[in-house]
């Protein structure tokens, strides 16, 4: 799902492909400042690294155990995929997309589906997992462009609403309209995370770090350095090689980051620039002075789906919920009225900004 803003390099997911899992093979390029020599020789640390999900991951993992567990880790995107991946056509979401009203989903794709309900009705509709057809219409996508008027506009809106798709007592989906289309790309990456978190945990792992596409979960410190995990957050604004904005130190959180600030659109009057969003309660573009996004939350399925999200609502919007959560913090960098970048720091994130 290209949802919103988040237009990701990928439709779908695509292979599985485990590079290396054995100890002490390379660094995560998200992570910072990790050292050699384990000052708790009594934990192994083991790293993988691979291709899943139409993108990359690296995970890190110290623990008393040595047993090598990149099948289970292989096993966890193999069955995501079949759940959730709209570039099998064989998933059960694509045969939902399909019209296939036969398919029972698993626990995996109903505990998504609830989060994005959940976020859909926090962020006032905002955050639409059947907006996807939208954001090709507009040319964001890699489905075919369309001119677009008000009254193409009004055709496609009958398959946009996430209120328009029910959950049977058996398990099935119900949709209103044939031609609505499910895509949770901008929220499954980070459940992802979570479950493969959860593998970890059961494996009797106290301290790791799980990477997918980007979007991170810690658990403990880096054992290595008796630290925090320290994960690195992109300047938007850098030109060419990749810069760091921020450095965040995380123990047992998660974060996710959003940001279309590579695609800018230059007012030719004011000279003021802005990334194009699709909103989904109108069908059509706005123009958004939000730049990127980092949320810290309990879990990566959560922050995934709101740093998408904030990315196409207004700044007091995104303000006010933020006051108004308990256990989400946030890092948003935007232009204000007369082109400056500016940032919106929550207190709680500020607290875990590397000095």
């Amino acid at each position: 799902m290209k949802a919103l803003s988040r237009f990701k390099s990928t439709r779908g997911w695509a292979c599985i492909g485990r590079v290396s899992a054995k100890l002490g093979t390379g660094c995560l390029a998200l992570v910072l400042a990790v050292a050699a020599g384990c000052s708790r020789p009594e934990l192994q640390r083991r790293d993988y690294r691979g291709q899943a999900l139409g993108t990359t991951y690296a995970i890190t993992v110290f623990g008393a155990d040595r047993k090598d567990l990149g099948p289970q880790i292989d096993s966890v995107f193999t069955v995501l995929n079949q759940s959730m991946s709209t570039y099998l056509p064989g998933s059960d979401i694509s045969r939902i997309n399909e019209g296939d009203t036969t398919v029972v989903v698993d626990e995996m794709f109903r505990e998504v589906l609830a989060a994005s309900r959940e976020i859909h009705r926090a962020t006032g509709g905002r955050f639409d997992p059947t907006v996807g057809i939208l954001v090709d219409a507009w040319g964001f996508g890699p489905g075919a462009a369309l001119e677009m008027d008000s009254t193409t506009v009004d055709s496609l809106r009958q398959y946009v609403g996430l209120d328009k798709i029910t959950r049977t007592p058996d398990n099935r989906i119900r949709k209103e309209t044939t031609g609505i289309r499910l895509d949770f790309n901008a929220i499954a990456k980070g459940y992802a995370i979570d479950r493969l978190a959860l593998l970890l945990e059961q494996a009797g792992s106290e301290h790791f770090l799980v990477e997918v596409g980007g979007e991170v979960r810690t658990r403990g410190r880096q054992p290595e350095k008796d630290q925090p995990w320290r994960v690195g957050i992109d300047d938007p604004q850098a030109t060419g090689a990749r810069q760091i904005k921020q450095v965040v130190e995380l123990e047992d959180a998660s974060m996710a980051s959003s940001g279309n600030y590579r695609k800018f659109r230059e007012d030719p009057q004011t000279g003021r620039r802005y990334v194009h969003t699709i909103d989904p309660l109108t069908g059509f573009t706005r123009d958004s002075n939000i730049l990127a996004v980092s949320v810290i939350a309990p879990t990566c399925m959560v922050a995934d789906g709101y740093a998408t999200a904030f990315m196409a609502m207004d700044l007091e919007a995104s303000r006010e919920l933020l006051d108004n959560s308990g256990d989400l913090e946030a890092y948003i960098i935007y232009l204000d009225a007369e082109g400056n970048t500016r940032e919106f720091v929550t207190e709680g994130f500020r607290s875990r900004i590397a000095r």
